[in-house]
């Protein structure tokens, strides 16, 4: 009975390190996104601005501890992406091809989600036609 025990700990704790361990991913149809998590106010701010490209099947993550009207834009931005709003799991609004601005064009388009959102998921352009996914489906986060 002892070894029992102890060998259902073990396993245990095996399972809790390795959940632990995993890189938190979104499951967007049958398809599945490597995540970055943006989670401080720097994190936010910055998001993906800069960055010359996003690999196709990784995406970033922004969580807020409310639901809310969160505004993003395209400030510095070098590519096009999927601007997916989020209450809890359900998508909100999809903004679909989202463009940097070019030369001096001003940055300032703001966009924020039809509903309240507690997460903003960004994803490379023309990825969520690609999934199949649309306003009122559900997105699982892993490992978050």
């Amino acid at each position: 009975m002892y070894v029992v025990a102890v060998i259902f700990v073990i396993a245990l704790v095996i399972t809790i390190i390795m959940q632990r361990t995993k890189s938190p991913k979104a499951v967007l149809g049958d398809q599945e996104v490597k995540l970055e998590i943006a989670k401080s106010l720097e994190q936010k701010q910055t998001g993906l601005s800069r960055r010359e490209k996003l690999e196709k099947e990784s995406g970033m993550l922004f969580t807020f501890d409310e639901k809310g009207y969160y505004p993003f834009w395209m400030k510095d931005m070098r590519f096009s992406l999927d601007i997916i709003f989020l209450n809890d799991k359900k998508i909100v609004t999809i903004y679909k091809n989202v463009n940097p601005p070019k030369g001096e064009e001003n940055p300032s388009t703001l966009y924020v989600p039809d509903e309240p959102a507690n997460r903003v998921l960004e994803i490379n352009a023309g990825l969520s036609d690609e999934f199949g996914i649309k306003d009122g489906d559900t997105i699982e986060i892993e490992n978050l």
